[in-house]
Formats: C-alpha cells, sequence, structure tokens
C-alpha cells in the first residue's frame, strides 16, 4: 500500500536529487554533489516475466536446527550473468519462502570452480548492499570414486563425482563403478540417480557413456527396473504401431476396440504374432481368433 510518507519520499528524492549527497554522507558511502539522478519505475512486479528456473530447488528439514532452501546450479562454464540470476534466486526464495537459502554450485573445471565462489557483490561507491557467496563443488574438492564399494556406501555423492569430473579422461571408471552400485539397489533410488545423471550430463563424452550404460547394461532383467520399462514399452509402441500399419495399408476396417487392444498391449511375442497375422488376415478383427479358440 501506497502511504503519504511512502509518495513524500519517493517525491523528494526525485525532484530534488541533491538531497541524496547528504544522506550518502551520514551513510559513509561517496557521492558527488553534481550526478544525474533519473527516476525509473518503482513496481518490481513483472507484467511479462523473465524466465528464471534454478536447476534444482529443495527444502532442507534438519534435525538439529532451522529449515532452510538449498538452491543448486550446474555451472559448466563461466556466465557473468549468473552474477546478477544467482543473488536473484537467492532473494527471490528468501523473500518467498521466509527462510534462509543457501546457494550451491556444481562444476566440471576449475576455473570455472574458481569463479563461480565470487564473492559477487551488488553496490557501487565502496558499499555493499548485497553480497552471494555460493558453496561450490568442483574437481578439486570432490574426490573421484571409482570403486564399487564407496559408491555404493554413498551413490548420490558418487554421482556428483561423475558431474563433476566429466570433463576427465578417466570419468569412465567413476559411471563403470556407479552403475555397478547402483545394480544392487532399490529401483526407487537408482533410478532417480540414473535419470538425474542423464540429464545433468548432458552432450558430453560422460553422458554419452551413461547412456550407452543405461541402454545396454540391466543387472536384473525382469525386476520392473525403470530403464528396462522404458525400453520395452518402446519396442511394444513400435510393433504396435507396425499392426495398424499392415492393416491399414491392406486396406482393412481398424475399428476404435482393435486398435486399443493393439496400442494397450506391452506383450512383445503376442505384438509380433499380430505383426504376422496382419498380412494375412480378412478382418483386423481376426488378429485374436486362435487367442479366443485357445480359451476355456
Amino acid at each position: 500500500m501506497v502511504t503519504s510518507a511512502h509518495e513524500g519520499m519517493h517525491r523528494i528524492f526525485q525532484e530534488r536529487p541533491e538531497i541524496l549527497t547528504p544522506v550518502f554522507d551520514v551513510l559513509g558511502v561517496a557521492l558527488p554533489e553534481k550526478a544525474a539522478v533519473y527516476a525509473i519505475t518503482t513496481d518490481a512486479t513483472e507484467t511479462r516475466p523473465m524466465a528464471r528456473h534454478i536447476d534444482t530447488a529443495l527444502r532442507i528439514c534438519p534435525s538439529d536446527g532451522e529449515d532452510f532452501l538449498l538452491a543448486v546450479e550446474a555451472q559448466e562454464r563461466r556466465d557473468d550473468r549468473k552474477e546478477q540470476s544467482w543473488a536473484y534466486y537467492v532473494a527471490y526464495l528468501q523473500s518467498k519462502y521466509k527462510l534462509p537459502v543457501l546457494l550451491l554450485v556444481v562444476c566440471r573445471d576449475r576455473a570455472t570452480a574458481k569463479w563461480a565462489a565470487g564473492p559477487f557483490d551488488c553496490g557501487t561507491r565502496g558499499w555493499t548492499v548485497q553480497r552471494t557467496c555460493p558453496l561450490v563443488v568442483g574437481p578439486d574438492n570432490l574426490p573421484m570414486i571409482t570403486d564399487v564399494r564407496s559408491a555404493a556406501k554413498n551413490p548420490a555423492m558418487a554421482a556428483f563425482s561423475a558431474l563433476t569430473h566429466a570433463n576427465n579422461p578417466e570419468c569412465d571408471a567413476i559411471l563403470d563403478a556407479l552403475d555397478q552400485a547402483l545394480g544392487g539397489m532399490d529401483s526407487d533410488a537408482s533410478d532417480y540417480i540414473y535419470q538425474f545423471l542423464d540429464v545433468t550430463l548432458g552432450d558430453t563424452p560422460a553422458g554419452d557413456k551413461w547412456r550407452s550404460i543405461m541402454g545396454f547394461v540391466n543387472y536384473f532383467p525382469g525386476r520392473g527396473h525403470l530403464m528396462e520399462r522404458a525400453y520395452f514399452e518402446g519396442e511394444a509402441a513400435g510393433e504396435a504401431k507396425g499392426v495398424l500399419r499392415v492393416l491399414e495399408v491392406r486396406g482393412l476396417v481398424v475399428s476404435d476396440d482393435v486398435r486399443e487392444r493393439v496400442t494397450t498391449c506391452t506383450d512383445l511375442d503376442r505384438l509380433n504374432d499380430w505383426l504376422d497375422r496382419a498380412g494375412t488376415v480378412d478382418r483386423a478383427e481376426e488378429l485374436f481368433t486362435e487367442e479366443t479358440d485357445g480359451q476355456e
């Protein structure tokens, strides 16, 4: 709410900018008597907001103290724009949730890690209004975890090890160890790390290596692992599309019931059988004739 005091302060500084000089003197901040001052909008509301996306934002609830928020950013290279956006993230989260905020930056090389540590100051004339001091992990302070036992003991740390050492030629050893460790874990926990690295490693040699592991290695086939389910669901969808395509090319009418039965089937053997029969049946419904005859 705009009060008369607020309006008066706004107008006096806008119309009599020279008053700023003694005010700054009281604060110990030097400002020349002759300075151009321009009024800009005081409305911080963004009618057409700029897209700002924090990589990860978590609320941490420790047993030995107050809750806090943790913003996590993965940084591949120096980007001077981050000096402003990181400060914005911290201020925004603190304002919205009324909780203290920590910022963690994960870097893949030493030069980026050194830059990301900051501090990044907002201020002028020798006075700092806001300072952003990120926590930084990178190749210098995160070890390479290349043995399976250590990776199994702390898979999250192993995942961060792979992320920070993604540009290291020896990263393959980290990924192999982590993959073997995840193979013995509960699928709910391991699937998250599989996908986390798939996204965060991106289009790097380490990312290509990890996706090859996800696509071809499965230590517990048949257990319903997420990657296994995704693979078979994709295969089933392709087979179902092939069955329907053969029927349509042959000019056969495909009813909604037939289409639904084919597209919802996840049994690859059955779909392969339907694909073979799609080239010989006279009616689409005849795909399922033998299954009906075999039922008791």
